[in-house]
């Protein structure tokens, strides 16, 4: 679907709007169905689409000047790239604001190096079809967080600019819940803590996050639900912030790491094992193929209408499977002591 008519919205800065940002100031004028995020407009400002009295400007930090007229011009809505592909989605809920989903595993959120289709981005596109409204000019469905290739569980993208914009900010806010189930090596000293480390770039690897002196305010709540002696501990991971990897960084800092992590994880090794049938089940454990990391709940107030929404999943198979061969593991432990 697309639209060959750009938008033009005209703003007229008052004696409060003196000096500050024009990207700050034209975002906080936007509201409504015309609401664009503070980013949305910056780059708009940055491709020349802004004019202050008739005069493109094109620095989104100069100062608004008391007085003046801008002019946005918002390019006319243009079919996705990439498009649309039929792809089966477990949808939790669906209205015209936003669309909820149990992600699988092994599904890629969006296109990007290595993975140009069958993301949950072509799928959206295809399924929701003329329900997605023009977010930032785009027929395409507003990705407000991510959950990693290999991590499952409860999603929602934005189908309107008013959810997107609304969504974006709730989420800089850390204004909703999000849990998440993870099944850890070993069995922490605590039942439950508090995680408050500050997450950035590895300085020894810069493609993974790390606990670092100058990284971004991080802080995840955790809790064990249930210990699986000696193998694994099953927690609820609570976050009250969302960075890249939090939860795998986090956890791996506590020394207890998310089983299957490809690159955080840290195994127990065949020493640590009391026995020769723990030894055994440590072998099919470390077989496990991803993060045993699911999303398992997330609670919010819809940005449109303004209701309670609360979405809970049940763990997937393969991570139902795995507790089940630790499971295995403990029995075969207590039939061979004598």
């Amino acid at each position: 679907m697309t639209s060959d008519a750009a938008q033009q919205l005209t703003i007229s800065a008052g004696e409060a709007a003196g000096g500050d940002r024009i990207d700050r100031f034209l975002a906080s004028s936007l509201t409504g169905e015309e609401a664009l995020s503070r980013t949305r407009v910056k780059a708009l400002i940055l491709e020349g689409a802004v004019t202050e009295d008739g005069t493109v400007t094109t620095d989104p930090s100069q100062a608004v000047r008391e007085g003046a007229t801008y002019v946005l011009t918002l390019p006319p809505v243009r079919d996705a790239r990439p498009v649309g592909q039929d792809i089966p989605l477990d949808i939790l809920y669906e209205d015209s604001d936003l669309i909820v989903i149990d992600k699988p595993a092994g599904m890629v959120v969006h296109p990007g190096p290595g993975q140009a289709d069958g993301t949950l981005v072509n799928a959206l596109i295809s399924h929701c079809g003329d329900g997605l409204t023009g977010i930032g000019g785009e027929m395409r469905p507003g990705i407000v967080h991510r959950l990693d290739k290999d991590t499952s569980g409860v999603m929602l993208a934005a189908k309107s600019q008013r959810a997107h914009t609304r969504l974006t900010e709730m989420f800089a806010a850390h204004d909703l819940e999000r849990c998440y189930t993870a099944i850890l090596w070993g069995m922490p000293g605590e039942n439950d803590g508090r995680i408050e480390a500050p997450l950035g770039r590895s300085p020894r690897d810069r493609k993974k996050q790390g606990v670092v002196a100058n990284g971004r305010q991080a802080a995840t709540n955790w809790r064990v639900i249930r210990r699986l002696p000696p193998f694994a501990s099953i927690a609820e991971c609570r976050l009250e912030t969302g960075r890249t990897h939090q939860i795998r960084v986090h956890m791996a800092h506590l020394g207890h790491s998310v089983i299957g992590d490809p690159v955080y994880g840290r195994p127990m090794r065949s020493g640590q094992m009391p026995d020769a049938a723990a030894r055994d089940c440590l072998a099919e454990i470390r077989r496990f193929g991803r993060q045993a990391l699911h999303a398992a709940r997330l609670a919010l107030t819809h940005p449109v209408t303004g209701a309670a929404l609360e979405f809970e999943t049940s763990l997937p198979a393969d991570m139902q499977a795995l507790i089940g061969a630790i499971e295995t593991g403990i029995a075969r432990r207590a039939a061979a002591r004598p």
